[in-house]
């Protein structure tokens, strides 16, 4: 197990680059790659980060050289022989050679595009343009650069008996949340924490000692490298990026309003089982299942990502109910800004009613939050999207209008098509 406190302190990007592997990425990712790949694979589509919480100057506390390093050499990795044959070979979700030879022979020659870098105010504005398949996969390299090097930064400042104190109060707090969670009979959980992690090696621990602690409980990591490491499940399934894509490159209002489940009937050809989850809140959820067709009431579960948990999966069960299923046999994964609190609340609400499973994200390989004096460490929310398809923006509505992005002409039309009302905001925390 690496020591980290003296790893941080003395950290060279050549020793320790940021991201290590084109598979230093969530499994969804490469799920909806070979998706995309497959049936959009010339759309012309950009990507842009976005920094959600404005009072952290990103541009202030990160050196533009550092970034552009980091960012370069990215640039440089392909896949290795061991990391292709992993792929290629194992057994994910139940099911052999979920990568099919085509995409994967793309995937081995592949190396990502270049990028756009510029900075505005205490901001950077950093974009990707391309072919689809290829811009996507800078999503979760790129923000993981992002706050590894905020972390950094912060981390620079300390000398190493204030590092080593530091690492080891985080683990006391993160080994405290692990106990509590012992003790909560049934639990699934997963870590999805590759995006907005503090570090790759913080991240590498916290997915060690949920191993330990939790056994069974714990089943799996969206990160592929530490799956493949740590010999894990490989966790994901899809994400919103596919319906705004979908509903950008959409013709006309009634192409529009289609767009959703054109996505998840592309997904179905390929995928079965515990892969067939909605993820229905880009563009609202109630009205998204009301108006689902009857095929996508028999998939395995729900995704609940944004808006009042309680209150998505209430909607759910209710749906399930009138569409003649049982909910009971549904699984329902929760995985919008949680912590224990909310873990332990959510499940006992709904085991019994619903098979519930949660991905724990940023406040599992995040959490430093109140171990420094000014807590330069606490984790905020940092997004990469697609903001536009063959020159089309893209939107994003959620239950949580907090959340919602695009222009403003287009969010009205697109609140209009999909017929959402009045929303309640929610603080984004992460």
């Amino acid at each position: 197990m690496a020591d980290i406190a003296t790893r941080v302190y003395n950290h060279h990007w050549k020793i320790d680059p940021i991201v290590r592997s084109l598979i230093d990425t969530d499994f969804y990712k490469l799920l909806m790659c070979q998706s995309v790949f497959r049936n959009r694979r010339d759309t012309h589509v950009t990507f842009s980060l976005i920094n959600r919480t404005k009072r952290i100057p990103l541009a202030d506390l990160i050196d533009e050289g550092e970034l552009r390093e980091q960012l370069d050499h990215i640039r440089t990795l392909s896949l290795t022989r061991g990391e292709s044959t992993w792929l290629r070979g194992n057994t994910f979700y139940g099911k052999r050679q979920m990568f099919r030879p085509d995409f994967m022979e793309w995937f081995e020659a592949l190396r990502l595009p270049p990028y756009h870098l510029e900075r505005i105010g205490d901001q950077y504005e950093l974009t990707f343009e391309g072919a689809w398949p290829e811009v996507m996969l800078w999503e979760i390299p790129a923000l993981a650069v992002l706050m590894e090097l905020r972390s950094r930064a912060v981390l620079h400042r300390m000398g190493k008996f204030e590092l080593q104190v530091l690492y080891a109060r985080a683990m006391t707090k993160l080994w405290e949340k692990i106990e509590r969670l012992r003790a909560v009979e049934g639990l699934r959980v997963a870590d999805f924490g590759t995006r907005r992690r503090h570090s790759f090696l913080w991240q590498d621990w916290c997915v060690q000692a949920m191993t330990e602690g939790l056994g069974e409980a714990f089943v799996g990591t969206s990160n592929c490298l530490i799956a493949k490491n740590r010999d894990l499940e490989a966790i994901g399934t899809n994400a919103h990026e596919l319906p705004m894509v979908y509903a950008a490159l959409a013709e006309d209002d009634d192409a529009l309003k289609r767009a959703p489940y054109a996505v998840l009937a592309d997904w179905q050809e390929e995928h079965d089982g515990n892969l067939r989850i909605i993820l229905p809140d880009t563009y609202g959820t109630k009205g998204f299942l009301e108006n689902a067709p009857d095929w996508l009431a028999g998939w395995t579960g729900i995704r609940v990502d944004s808006g009042d948990p309680v209150e998505g999966a209430e909607i759910a069960i209710d749906w399930w109910r009138r569409r003649g299923e049982d909910p009971k046999t549904k699984m329902v994964i929760f995985s919008d800004g949680l912590d224990v609190d909310k873990i332990v609340d959510l499940h006992a609400r709904f085991s019994g009613r619903v098979r519930p499973s949660f991905g724990w994200g940023t406040l599992l390989t995040n959490d430093f939050r109140g171990l420094t004096e000014d807590d330069a460490l606490a984790p905020f929310s940092l997004v990469c999207k697609a903001v536009s398809a063959e020159g089309r923006p893209t939107v994003k509505l959620s239950d949580n209008p907090l959340k919602a992005m695009g222009p403003a002409g287009e969010v009205k039309r697109y609140k209009r098509v999909f017929g959402v009302g009045e929303q309640v905001a929610r603080e984004v925390v992460v």
